[in-house]
């Protein structure tokens, strides 16, 4: 990561995430629920971690100026992902998992792939080129060390989580 720019690990970071929920959406339902959901919890943790690095870290550096707007933008499709993977959690709460809710997970995660290839075409190309470059040398430093072992306060929530 040292010889990498903060861009190219937020990058890999939306790659590694989609393609958790691509390897998910591939397995079948022949473990048990804690089993056959474990991956995709995981690969959600890793998405609301990278949510908060996003708006805790990253976006109040950047707000202020011509990325107000998308700043914005990124934020509501944050709350719609938050939304979405409470949904998922519900859906995978159940003691038993049937073929018809594995369907429907499968459907929530196949919404959510669209909804992460519509948000990091925006995000990659217009937020994450002013990391390197506008962001102070403390708060990089500080993203960097977030990004190698950082977690999210018990309880946060995106700023958006709630809004419809």
């Amino acid at each position: 990561m040292a010889d990498s720019t903060l861009a190219e690990v937020l990058t890999a970071e939306h790659h590694a995430i989609d393609g958790g929920i691509e390897k998910f959406t591939a397995s079948s339902l022949r473990d048990s629920v804690q089993a056959w959901s474990a991956p995709l919890r995981q690969v959600m943790e890793a998405l609301r971690r990278h949510i908060y690095l996003e708006e805790e870290l990253v976006f109040p550096q950047l707000s202020n100026g011509p990325l107000m707007m998308p700043i914005m933008v990124m934020q509501g499709e944050h709350g719609e992902m938050w939304r979405r993977m409470a949904d998922l959690d519900a859906q995978l709460a159940a003691d038993d998992i049937d073929q018809s809710r594995r369907d429907e997970v499968i459907a929530g995660c196949t919404a959510m792939l669209e909804l992460l290839a519509n948000h990091n075409s925006k995000e990659e190309p217009v937020i994450y080129p002013h990391l390197d470059s506008d962001m102070d040398d403390d708060s990089q430093a500080f993203l960097r060390d977030f990004l190698v072992d950082g977690t999210i306060p018990d309880g946060w929530e995106c700023a958006r989580a709630s809004l419809q």
